[in-house]
């Protein structure tokens, strides 16, 4: 008996064959729908979206052999298997050579419906999970960031340049702002492509453990080590080894970290055996280093040593042009994935999205998308519908400068506010939509101009 209810379609003019087919997959505890004719059928399969169709080859006006050619057209995963009572060798060849996934013959017997449908059903499974599988590879093999936006085509630009090298990168940036991202990228355009690239979590390791996760160990090392151990320096060599999150490392393993880099050479914990290796390092962290530096968390000869080439992640509030872009990809690929009905945003709905601050940056975007598609796949999203974060950014009538002056109660907050907008709407238009060189020009820091001009809904070209 199947552990979730699959629908299944019956399309035959016999109602007694209805009946019995029914009768049969009822009990299997399939949820069954019926239709007597072929244009009922095709109408069926797009409403109900069934998993299953059982269809019958002889049917008045429209035939099996025509609707299991439009059910193709309209769904080619779609598994159907032909029924007929005047089965024969060609008319079973040219009902799979149509699509059909199976050909069973009158009177059906109860043993052969139901090995059909759960085979049917497998069959539909594995291949539900097989392209599941293909898109959750095509998105680890999608290594490049995604955006259009000045700061984005700048980091591309410095993945491009430092990727062929084999220098040491450190990237810097806020949670969830694709670092990992930006590491396998780097790896992906080096000349260590074809060799692994072995990421570790730096602050996902207890203390404790983080030598042996790091060094490996020998068997007998400590408690517990009741086999020798690889670690990652070793499993990285000749490859890119990512230690994400370097910030949280401890001072005592700081040090030792700092010695194998140096000497590209360790022992295993419990071993006297020295093994070199050739890797290349990519460190990430959220943290600001020179901050942990003055504070005593963090080594300065470390952090030089990692700090070759440091490149930047911005987030997403810097890069607010490529946010439609990024929800569009996310969509794409989470219908693929998970089989989701898509959805899009009205205007006033998208104009709240580029408002938001995203403070869990590109992987807060990412969850938002994934939650709109499970609670409204297929319709359209309005404002209203958009979780309760986004209520303060939905556009608000406002008055004109006239407006308020003649208005007689003129609440001072609200006219300097409203020119403030109206100045940068017209600073960004004489400097063609150029963030950079409007800052530069009216004298504020570009993150600060950033927040203002999203304040005020203004949008750059």
């Amino acid at each position: 008996m199947p552990q979730s209810k699959a629908r299944i379609l019956i399309i035959d003019d016999e109602e007694g064959i209805r009946f019995s087919l029914r009768g049969i997959l009822e009990d299997e505890n399939y949820i069954v729908d019926e239709a007597e004719s072929g244009e009922l059928g095709l109408k069926a399969v797009k409403e109900l979206s069934p998993d299953l169709v059982f269809l019958d080859i002889w049917l008045p006006g429209m035939d099996g052999m025509e609707v299991l050619t439009n059910i193709k057209q309209h769904d080619k995963t779609l598994p159907v298997i032909m029924i007929s009572g005047h089965g024969n060798i060609e008319t079973a060849v040219n009902a799979i050579k149509y699509g059909a996934h199976d050909f069973i013959e009158k009177p059906l017997s109860l043993e052969k419906v139901v090995i059909a449908a759960d085979k049917a059903l497998e069959f539909q499974n594995l291949r539900k999970e097989n392209i599941a599988l293909k898109s959750r590879i095509r998105t680890e093999q999608t290594i490049e960031i995604t955006g259009n936006s000045a700061p984005v085509v700048e980091l591309r630009e410095q993945i491009e340049r430092v990727a062929p090298t084999d220098t040491w990168v450190l990237i810097t940036g806020e949670n969830g702002t694709g670092k990992e991202i930006a590491a396998r990228s780097i790896h992906a355009h080096s000349r260590r492509s074809e060799q692994p690239l072995v990421a570790v979590n730096c602050a996902a390791i207890p203390e404790e453990l983080i030598e042996s996760e790091l060094f490996g160990h020998e068997r007998g090392a400590f408690t517990g080590a009741d086999q020798s151990k690889t670690g990652k320096f070793e499993m990285a060599d000749n490859g890119t080894l990512f230690l994400d999150e370097i910030g949280d490392m401890s001072m005592k393993t700081q040090a030792k970290i700092l010695r194998i880099l140096q000497e590209q050479s360790f022992e295993r914990v419990g071993g006297n055996k020295t093994i070199k290796v050739n890797v290349r390092v990519i460190a990430a962290t959220n943290k600001t280093l020179e901050d942990e530096i003055r504070e005593g968390n963090f080594r300065e000869d470390l952090y030089y040593r990692l700090r070759v080439f440091p490149i930047y992640v911005p987030p997403l509030r810097e890069r607010g042009s490529d946010i439609i872009l990024l929800i569009q990809n996310f969509i794409t690929a989470l219908v693929a994935e998970h089989g989701f009905k898509p959805l899009s945003f009205d205007d006033e709905a998208t104009t709240a999205l580029l408002q938001y601050g995203w403070p869990g940056n590109v992987r807060e975007l990412k969850n938002f998308v994934e939650r709109m598609l499970i609670m409204y796949g297929g319709k359209t999203i309005t404002a209203k519908m958009l979780p309760p974060e986004f209520s303060q950014f939905v556009q608000q009538p406002s008055a004109s400068c006239e407006q308020l002056i003649s208005g007689g109660s003129v609440d001072f907050k609200e006219a300097r506010n409203h020119f403030e907008a109206a100045f940068l709407e017209a600073k960004l238009k004489e400097y063609e939509g150029n963030i950079t060189r409007l800052a530069e020009a009216i004298g504020l820091e570009r993150s600060y101009l950033y927040r203002k001009l999203r304040s005020y809904n203004i949008q750059s070209e």
